[in-house]
């Protein structure tokens, strides 16, 4: 048990204690993964058990196929019969082979969000309802919430507080919207990813036999990141282990930061009464990041009130203090991050790569992107546009899926004219009604579109369903790279791509040529059981974010949201937008609940950080196409006084003025709260509400030149543009006399005396 020795004794504790319920309470950087992969180990190496008989639950594809291959270098190939992977690849695994129960065809579709969309643009269409009140995206996240709480649509329907709710949102027939979706879901096949999750719950939930079958197939049940779980995955989840009760859940209420998603962190703050026999375990020693960073974290997480007390620490090196950095602007902060980053980067060797800015809101990366550009720093946005959302990769799987699934209705909708084949909007609607009001298949109205359709539309239809009958033909046959191969240049796609020779139809042609490469790879892949279509496309419609993050050149800058950023980890982390309203967000002032909820985003952005963390605010900031004057973020007076310094180039004067200690220590044995003293006074300096971010200052009343031979280095000055500042340096030799000033609001600047007008301003 050579792999025990590379642990703690709460690490250790977690591997080898496997069996009954037990909860691993694991803060930032503990290692959680490694313990949850030598658990795995042990129970296969050291206990015997079958590994068929083990379930592991995790949120991304890309932390299970880790986990995987950890546990393989411990144990060998074994480890490939390990049932790991996501919440929505485990269940969607299970609903393949039982989903007849159901009453859903086994090659069920799986819906992205662009295809739930797209069908209730439909809906709201078809029943004249107004899109602007009934948005797809609304509507969308109302029915998810539904049905991430097990509210189903007879529940929702007979519900008159849910009537009530959706009356006071001005959506009346939200109900008649969720019931048109489940059944147009439900005739075309298909699945969206809540219905992974509520599926499961009424499989185990009517079919005692096959909850029944899944209990005593896993044996030990293990759950990673237990704080981002919804009622619907904890209820499956704990259904699974109450026959054996070896559930191991791991995760850190301190970083639930999911509740929007539907993740309920009364599933983490509530275990213990669900399994009163509960052991916990606590890895409290963070491996990752500085003193500074880990005893700031611990300050402000510690200001919340529901929590599971734990006391992380690091035997690392104390490092560098963690810098506040204070702008004029939005405009001056995205500057100070990309000359920060840029100085950064040549004066210790760094790669892009080890820098990471994180917002609040995809918004703020605007000026950050041309901050960075401007300084010729590659960056990538996490998040943005995924090479399966582009317009051509979605093109071949439609055609991919209706081969499949000739009853998925959002993919019929997307190929019936591509390329074009003079079949308008007007028939393609005639089909899918005629295939409602006739209580028959979307497929049967196709193969038959003479009965249904007239003129040329009907011949063109009926064209295509040869072409679709020849290529599922085909599919039975043949692998997913030599169907897909067929399906892209018969369907005429490759040929329209191939013949626009503009830059972009290139690199169209190009993205689908790579498209192709991966169901390549798919089936090369020896591991790969099942090589067909269908297996390839379930596959590809599991992904996530996390999962689709390839860069053409890995070293870049990484920008992302703060909650794109969990699980994640930088040598040099920024975090910017530090301003009330924005961070907290002024929609998560309502409740103390919200508020908690951001406090722990924020320890999460914190958390991030390896060695050096810059938490960066402005004054004013553009937001809504208006300038609007910005306070510091209330988070910043939580900060360990200890841990902090004042950034010099940009706010010397908040540091000097409030004590002697400038990089953030005490000077009076910890009494004098310097986080909260610096926040206190920069909310009480006046900011100027309606001048451009370039002229925040607005000169004194009493504003007078003074004798610039009466100037003195440390004097304090103003200027009528720049503001106020500090005089660094003076040289007063020969005509042209210059000082050297740190401005507050402008940095520092270098002036003329014969054409500065500055005020020396009484101490």
């Amino acid at each position: 048990m050579e792999y025990l020795a590379q642990l703690n004794a709460p690490q250790r504790e977690g591997v080898i204690n496997t069996d009954g319920p037990c909860m691993l309470i694991a803060g930032a950087g503990s290692g959680k993964t490694r313990v949850l992969t030598y658990r795995i180990a042990h129970l296969i190496k050291e206990k015997g058990v079958d590994p068929f008989n083990i379930l592991s639950l995790t949120f991304t594809n890309k932390a299970a196929a880790e986990m995987r291959e950890r546990i393989e270098k411990v144990i060998g190939p074994e480890a490939r019969n390990v049932w790991m992977g996501t919440f929505h690849s485990i269940f969607s695994r299970i609903l393949r082979a039982e989903a007849n129960k159901l009453g859903y065809p086994n090659n069920f579709t799986i819906y992205d969000t662009d295809d739930s969309k797209s069908l209730l643009k439909s809906i709201v269409k078809e029943k004249n309802m107004d899109p602007q009140i009934y948005k797809p995206n609304v509507c969308l996240n109302r029915i998810s919430g539904a049905k991430n709480r097990l509210i189903e649509v007879k529940d929702y329907l007979a519900n008159a507080m849910y009537a009530e709710e959706d009356m006071m949102a001005g959506k009346p027939r939200m109900g008649e919207v969720y019931k048109a979706y489940a059944e147009r879901c439900f005739r075309a096949g298909a699945m969206d990813f809540d219905d992974l999750l509520l599926n499961t719950a009424k499989l185990f939930r009517d079919h005692p036999d096959v909850l029944h079958k899944y209990q005593h197939r896993f044996r030990y049940v293990l759950v990673d990141e237990f704080q981002d779980t919804n009622v619907v995955q904890y209820l499956i989840t704990k259904k699974l282990a109450s026959v054996n009760r070896n559930i191991c859940v791991v995760g850190d209420d301190a970083q639930s930061i999911y509740a929007f998603r539907g993740a309920d962190i009364q599933n983490i703050l509530n275990f213990e009464k669900d399994f009163p026999d509960l052991k916990i375990i606590k890895l409290e020693q963070n491996y990752r990041s500085t003193q500074n960073i880990v005893n700031s974290a611990n300050a402000v997480i510690a200001q919340n009130r529901s929590q599971l007390k734990k006391n992380v620490w690091t035997e690392n090196i104390e490092g560098e203090k963690v810098e506040i950095i204070k702008s004029a602007s939005d405009n001056e902060e995205a500057k100070v991050v990309a000359s920060t980053i840029f100085e950064l980067k040549h004066n210790n060797r760094m790669q892009n790569t080890d820098f990471a800015i994180l917002y609040r809101t995809n918004s703020q990366s605007r000026s950050l992107e041309e901050a960075l550009r401007r300084m010729n720093i590659k960056y990538r946005i996490y998040g943005g546009l995924s090479f399966y959302q582009r317009k051509e990769i979605k093109d071949l799987l439609s055609y991919l899926r209706f081969v499949v699934n000739q009853q998925d209705e959002q993919a019929f909708r997307r190929i019936i004219n591509l390329p074009r084949r003079g079949i308008g909007d007007t028939s393609v609607d005639k089909i899918v009604v005629q295939a409602y009001e006739h209580g028959m298949d979307l497929w049967d109205v196709v193969e038959n579109a003479s009965e249904y359709l007239g003129g040329r539309a009907a011949g063109a239809v009926e064209q295509f369903a040869t072409l679709i009958k020849r290529f599922k033909i085909e599919a039975q046959h043949r692998d997913a790279y030599e169907v897909a191969s067929t399906i892209a240049k018969d369907s005429g796609l490759l040929r329209e791509l191939y013949e626009d020779k503009t830059v972009e139809g290139l690199n169209r042609y190009e993205n689908v040529q790579e498209l192709l490469n991966a169901i390549k790879e798919f089936t090369d892949n020896p591991e790969a059981s099942d090589k067909s279509l269908g297996a390839f496309l379930q596959e590809i419609a599991l992904l996530t974010d996390a999962d689709n993050s390839k860069d053409a050149d890995p070293d870049v800058v990484q920008m992302m949201t703060i909650h794109s950023a969990k699980g994640l980890e930088f040598r040099v982390v920024f975090v910017v937008g530090m301003e009330e309203d924005l961070f907290p967000s002024q929609m998560m002032l309502n409740s103390r609940a919200d508020l908690e909820e951001e406090r722990r985003l924020f320890y999460v952005a914190i958390t991030r950080a390896q060695h050096r963390l810059y938490l960066s605010y402005a004054l004013s900031r553009y937001r809504f196409g208006r300038l609007k004057s910005c306070e510091p973020s209330r988070f910043l007076e939580e900060l360990n006084p200890d841990c902090i310094k004042i950034n010099k180039k940009y706010g010397s004067r908040d540091a000097a003025s409030l004590g002697p200690n400038q990089t953030g220590g005490s000077s009076n044995g910890g009494t004098n709260n310097f986080a909260k003293t610096l926040v206190e006074g920069l909310r009480k300096q006046p900011v100027n509400r309606t001048a451009t971010a370039a002229q925040v200052h607005r000169p004194s009343a009493n504003f007078a030149p003074s004798d610039p031979a009466l100037l003195k280095e440390g004097m304090r000055v103003e200027h009528q543009k720049f503001g106020y500042g500090k005089v660094e340096a003076l040289d007063m030799n020969g005509a042209n006399k210059k000082a050297k000033i740190q401005f507050e609001i402008s940095g520092e600047k270098t002036l003329l005396l014969s054409f500065a007008k500055l005020r020396i301003v009484e101490e």
